[in-house]
């Protein structure tokens, strides 16, 4: 991330140091691991699920993993699309070109879809995007956010009077900017009816695998998970575990004005690279505060991904370049890896970080 970018996201974090007072906010109903969707539209066989992103911007992992899990699955019919023509660059340096536009997708399918997933967006008030994803939920779409793609479902009107998760760090102010919407403590995944939403970022892979099994049924979740090298997919978490302290503050402030620590890192994609792993790979190392991510190419030709993403490379590879450490493994493994490799280049306090802005697993203590 560059340190103009990353001062900003910095700045936002800054103001969530302390999580919300619990009398601001109402207390979780009781948790459940299980989620529903109705049946396919008439004249569908299985459900027509669309990743939708802004052109501006979109998170990558809650792009990719709904994605990359929902095809890996086969119990859905899994399309990208984008608010408008041209490529879609998700955060963390992965530029993709979506399969249809907005106009593209109701030309075609002016049913509309049966499953919608939201991710986090870099202008989560684009009227374009929270009008369509608006008329998606009044032709009867099921209507998942991750992460803080609940900020567009609240924007879009869809929260009001619903139970809804986001990040542990927008929590806070979504509260205040959206009181009649009950914030969620303690679920990785909630769901309000047709609304489901996920806290931070690495809630889609649990989410995901929660949706195959509502679609397909557990022995396939189950078999889908096997092939991620997941174990769970419960919605069982602690929101109070993710906080940053001074400490976290000093360090990432740091790392972003110490100019020479920085350094820029190749991600070589391929055909068939596994957009799941790369995506999780991305966005651990961009959390740094200290990494420019790149994907290279052997040229600058679209790259298809495992399961049919387009990827467009950033640049060619070049010789002697630095490649970001990482091998092909499954992608709960490589989440783990892809965090261990970067704690042995920049230490504990950038591990810290990076579990704190995912959401990720009981982050170590602040270093002294």
């Amino acid at each position: 991330m560059r340190p103009h970018i990353a001062a900003a996201a910095l700045a936002v974090a800054i103001a969530a140091v302390h999580p919300a007072s619990s009398s601001a906010e109402r207390l979780a109903l009781p948790r459940t691991d299980q989620l529903s969707v109705s049946a396919p539209k008439a004249g569908r066989a299985r459900p027509l699920i669309v990743v939708v992103a802004e052109n501006l911007g979109a998170e990558t992992t809650d792009f990719a993993v709904p994605y990359g899990v929902l095809k890996d699955a086969g119990v859905a019919d899994v399309l990208s699309v984008s608010t408008g023509p041209g490529p879609v660059q998700l955060r963390r340096s992965l530029k993709i070109m979506a399969d249809q536009t907005l106009s593209q997708f109701d030309a075609l399918e002016p049913a509309g879809a049966d499953i919608v997933i939201v991710p986090a967006q870099v202008a989560p008030k684009d009227p374009v995007l929270s009008a369509w994803v608006r008329a998606q939920a009044d032709k009867g779409a099921t209507i998942v956010s991750v992460c803080e793609g609940a900020r567009v479902l609240a924007n879009a009107g869809l929260l009001r009077d619903k139970r809804a998760a986001t990040h542990w760090s927008a929590i806070k102010d979504l509260t205040k900017t959206y009181p009649e919407t009950t914030w969620v403590r303690d679920q990785r995944y909630v769901q309000d009816g047709k609304i489901i939403s996920t806290t931070g970022v690495t809630a889609s892979i649990p989410m995901s695998l929660a949706l195959v099994e509502a679609i397909g049924g557990k022995e396939v979740a189950q078999a889908t998970a096997t092939r991620f090298g997941v174990t769970t997919w419960g919605s069982a978490h602690r929101t109070a575990d993710f906080a940053l302290q001074k400490r976290d503050v000093a360090a990432a402030l740091g790392s972003m004005v110490a100019g020479w620590t920085h350094e820029t890192l190749e991600a070589p994609v391929t055909d068939g690279v596994d957009e799941v792993a790369l995506a999780l790979r991305v966005d651990v190392w961009g959390r740094s505060y200290r990494t420019d991510v790149v994907t290279t190419g052997v040229t600058l030709a679209p790259v298809r991904s495992r399961h049919g993403l387009t990827i467009l490379p950033d640049a060619e590879a070049e010789k002697g370049g630095r490649v970001m450490p990482g091998q092909p493994m499954a992608a709960g493994p490589q989440l783990d890896a892809a965090i261990a490799d970067m704690g042995r280049r920049y230490g504990r306090g950038a591990v810290r970080l990076a579990k704190i802005a995912l959401e990720y697993d009981p982050p170590a203590p602040p270093q002294d």
